[in-house]
């Protein structure tokens, strides 16, 4: 720095006399507009800056010693102040609104006069006081307070004053104040970009003409989304990222599913069904795009784009498919990022490369700062289990959430300032000027790939229509909707700026929206009606009713025992809690003659073999490396060092990844997360477990609309398995109820797989089954309750050859009832702990039990008709069938097996329930109480005395 002083004052001390007048006249002229003088002038400035003798006066600007006063170094340090000032606040008076009320808004925190300040004062301080790396033409105080003004005011302005890191804030701010963030354009690409938004803008003014008052969210207000997602595109495409994986709201979809992921415009029309002068169909040999047997609406809809650079896929474009629970496709599309990530080929932790692929999330301003799911999914972005290196999210920003106002909806000044919290560097950019807003991505995407961290653009424009184009805003915006009527769209706006500039003609622009229209005109008018009378709601693919049982899960005992062994191995040194050690110790036998394992012995069985067929497993939940019920212990650590050792990563026969993770607390967010994961990675194994099963309510949309439907709206295929701790225990309602109606109730054209297992090689082969129909058709997610107080219960441990030999059975005797049937009477039919409960009582009991028969359903969905219908035909006495729960008769299963039960009954054969009344709370909270009603249940299930209450219906 000091080098080139020293050569610009050598420089100018060439000048004398009449030259230096000259000079000086140039460079005011230079600094007003440096294309307006001579090329080699423009030169010497740009090198030298301005002539040294211009600012050598005697004032103020370099006052020695003895002349500085108390009122300079006021100034200077009010000057500075200013400063910091406008880096930290210049977006509170920045031009980013195209419309409404704070379009020309001011802040006394960016004026000199608050600052005590008057131009000439500033003009005599020297820029290189105040600003360091201030350019050339850049020469005082004044200047520099325009400048950064025009950095941090201007229709592009930043908020990084939260970042606690000191190489990031250094890095954002050089870029931001040297120019360099601003990309550069030529006049080529200028057009290039007019065509773009013309293209954008007719495509929504079609659909708006020619589908009247259909809903479609259109873009119109933000159309400069689209240009900024191309360029994310190009980015990624030059660095060969394999996957850029976006996830958006309804607002705009339908452009950006036309422009970036090329569905075809036919496809779309088509999807609109009725228009005025027909009905639709796509146009032969247009690209099909497959979607799930009861479909969905069309601004719900995701696709995938391959981008080609010759004969190779470079980069694939993936937009989720999104409910209108808006913002909860955002953890779904970190966990497609994390998939795509990771390398699952080899035992230990999957190797994750950060640059494979990242995530793209469009938010509404309303919905980013309203919805819990937001905080959720952003606190997963440094966690090492969920982290993926940094996501891109712009809030399509229209002033409006539905009919609320701002005032309304938040709390905050800004819909990003959630973003604040998580340290993520905050860009806001006038939707109206283009050129910002794709040097706003730019900025974004290099501060990813330099940091691998989240990054936020606040997309700032307005909302043409109402919501849908259905609904009136001006009934409820009437100041700010005509405001926004007199307002020229940005295509309008971007062109006149290229008029001035003489890019292009005064007719151009006219020409190529007309280009656009006659385009858009064609193609509709080349599609064919549809005559084939009316439409109907496809079949769920075949693959889905084959049978279950097709799947070999036995693993031979020899081959048991050796992984059981490879479970006992430690790293060298490695000293773990003893009294933990002791009790995984007792686990080395119990596959021996005479032994059994329990649950816990019998999970890591489980894992253990899956990763010996060469499949990945990810395990995460809240408490899931040792358990919440300290059952699993699958991570264990030093007492001296901390370190951590995985049980699983030290099996010579694993042949691919176990990734155990301790999730944060969160349901909904590391729910959908996972649910994103295993529709990515279907050959991974992917489980999720509930610290107890009713949490899993803070997650029902996930449940409900991704988990549960996904398939048959989407064609979305997952294979995940949930664990739900399930069982009344006495510990109230909170923690006793996985609410397993909820399940059941979404139970259909089997989507999932429900059950409640009661034995640990019961849950062996389950989850085998489940990890053998991984990326197969017959793939479906799995909701499991799990145990709590049974998890150490010998009445579920399971004998060696349990787990070397059969399979999964979904109905299974009770183990100690001896049956007679030709003397058995009642057949009782229950699920889960509750079986476990009567099988202890019934071990206690010193009556003849020979006229009952019992029976545990283990599989409660698909229920197994013909198996039960079996077991009914061998007992030729039967007179009642009894269906036993502990849940209340409004919640557990009862509801749902009823219609089942009743199919199947004989002539003369009733059928009854027998377990809590109907409640509103899922279990009383007095464990005494609690203890009663059970002891109730029980008795009246194994009391031949007819209790409980008749399923005759009115």
């Amino acid at each position: 720095m000091a080098q080139n002083e020293e050569s610009s004052i050598r420089f100018w001390s060439k000048f004398h006399g009449p030259n230096m007048g000259y000079i000086e006249e140039q460079y005011d002229l230079y600094k007003e507009d440096p294309e307006a003088i001579d090329s080699s002038l423009k030169d010497i400035f740009d090198e030298h800056g301005a002539p040294d003798w211009m600012y050598q006066t005697n004032g103020a600007v370099q006052p020695s010693v003895n002349t500085t006063s108390i009122n300079d170094v006021k100034k200077l340090t009010s000057a500075m102040k200013l400063v910091e000032a406008i880096r930290r606040y210049g977006h509170l008076e920045a031009d980013i609104y195209p419309v409404g009320r704070d379009k020309n808004r001011k802040s006394g925190l960016v004026d000199p006069k608050s600052y005590g300040l008057s131009d000439e004062e500033l003009k005599n301080i020297p820029a290189s006081w105040l600003w360091e790396e201030a350019p050339n033409g850049v020469d005082n105080g004044y200047d520099v307070i325009q400048q950064l003004k025009k950095y941090y005011a201007g229709t592009i302005t930043f908020e990084y004053d939260h970042v606690n890191n000191d190489d990031e804030r250094k890095w954002l701010l050089e870029r931001i104040e040297s120019g360099k963030l601003y990309l550069s354009f030529s006049n080529e690409e200028k057009k290039q970009l007019l065509e773009r938004l013309a293209h954008v803008e007719g495509f929504e003014g079609f659909l708006q003409k020619t589908f009247v008052g259909q809903k479609r969210f259109s873009i119109e207000g933000l159309e400069a989304m689209v240009p900024m997602l191309d360029q994310i595109v190009k980015h990624a495409t030059n660095d060969k990222i394999e996957h850029i994986m976006m996830g958006m709201a309804h607002r705009g979809r339908l452009s950006v599913l036309a422009h970036v992921l090329g569905k075809p415009f036919d496809k779309i029309f088509s999807e609109f069904h009725h228009s005025p002068d027909k009905e639709l169909i796509p146009s032969e040999g247009s690209t099909g795009i497959n979607y799930g047997w009861t479909g969905d609406v069309k601004y719900h809809f995701g696709a995938t784009k391959d981008v080609r650079e010759g004969d190779e896929v470079s980069t694939r474009i993936t937009l989720a498919h999104n409910p209108s629970h808006l913002e909860f496709v955002n953890p779904v599309v970190e966990g497609f990022t994390r998939a795509a990530q990771d390398d699952r080929s080899d035992k230990g932790y999957p190797k994750q490369d950060l640059n494979k692929a990242f995530g793209v999330l469009i938010h509404g301003d309303a919905a980013f700062i309203g919805e819990g799911v937001v905080a959720e999914t952003l606190n997963l972005s440094g966690l090492p289990g969920f982290n993926t290196g940094g996501t891109l999210h712009i809030i399509a920003n229209n002033l409006v959430g539905y009919t609320t106002n701002q005032e309304d909806g938040r709390s905050t000044r800004y819909a990003s300032d959630l973003a604040k919290g998580f340290e993520i560097p905050i860009i806001h950019v006038n939707a109206d000027d283009p050129l910002a807003c794709v040097s706003a991505i730019k900025l974004a995407y290099e501060y990813r790939q330099t940091f691998h961290k989240d990054f936020l653009i606040d997309l700032v424009g307005y909302r043409r229509y109402g919501h849908n184009e259905m609904d009136e805003p001006r009934t409820t915006q009437p100041q700010l909707y005509q405001d926004i009527d007199n307002h020229p769209t940005a295509a309008n706006v971007f062109a006149e700026v290229l008029k001035e500039n003489g890019i292009i003609e005064n007719t151009d622009f006219d020409k190529i929206k007309e280009q656009v229209e006659e385009n858009l005109r064609g193609i509709y008018d080349s599609m064919k009606e549809n005559n084939t009378g009316e439409a109907e709601a496809k079949g769920m693919p075949k693959a889905l009713t084959n049978s279950l049982d097709q799947f070999d899960t036995a693993v031979p005992l020899e081959q048991l025992k050796a992984l059981n062994k490879g479970l006992t191995k430690r790293p060298e040194g490695f000293i773990g809690f003893k009294k933990l050690e002791k009790i995984l110790k007792r686990r080395e036998k119990v596959l021996e003659e005479g032994n059994k394992a329990d649950w816990g012995a019998g999970e890591a069985l489980t894992y253990a073999s899956i990763l010996q067929d060469g499949i990945p497993i990810r395990l995460t939940g809240q408490d899931s490396e040792r358990g919440t019920f300290a059952h699993r212990h699958v991570v264990l650590h030093d007492v001296n060092t901390n370190d951590s050792y995985c049980l699983m990563h030290g099996l010579d026969d694993a042949k691919a990844s176990f990734d155990v993770r301790n999730s944060p607390l969160s349901e909904a967010g590391v729910l959908g997360y996972e649910y994103g994961y295993s529709v990515q990675s279907p050959n991974t194994l992917v489980i999720w477990e509930a610290q107890f099963g009713d949490f899993a309510n803070a997650a029902q949309v996930i449940f409900d609309q991704f988990i549960a439907a996904a398939r048959a709206k989407w064609g979305e295929k997952s294979n995940m398995v949930m664990l739900l701790p399930h069982g009344y225990e006495g510990q109230g309602p909170e923690h006793s109820s996985a609410r397993l109606e909820r399940y059941l109730q979404l139970a259909a054209e089997n989507n999932w797989i429900v059950a409640n297992v009661t034995s640990s090689a019961q849950f062996f082969h389950l989850i085998r089954r489940q990890a053998a129909m991984r990326g197969r058709e017959e793939a479906r997610p799995l909701v499991l309750m799990t145990p709590k107080s049974l998890l150490r219960n010998q009445r579920v441990a399971s004998a060696a050859e349990e787990f070397s030999e059969g399979n999964f059975q979904a109905l299974r005797s009770q183990p100690n009832l001896k049956v007679s049937k030709k003397n058995a009477k009642r057949l009782l039919i229950g699920s889960g702990k509750i079986m476990v409960d009567i099988e202890e009582a019934i071990d206690k009991s010193e009556e003849k039990l020979d006229w009952l028969r019992a029976m545990r359903l283990e599989q409660i969905y698909p229920f197994p008709k013909e198996e039960l219908a079996k077991v009914i035909k061998e007992l030729p006495n039967l007179e009642e069938v009894v269906w036993v729960q502990e849940e209340p008769k409004n919640m557990g299963a009862w509801n749902f097996v009823d219609d089942y039960l009743r199919d199947l009954l004989g002539e003369g054969q009733t059928l009854r329930y027998i377990g809590r009344p109907d409640r509103s709370s899922p279990a009383v909270g007095e464990p005494n109480v609690h203890k009663t009603e059970q002891n109730q249940i029980i008795r009246g299930a194994i009391n031949q005395t007819k209790g409980g209450d008749s399923s005759e219906r009115n």
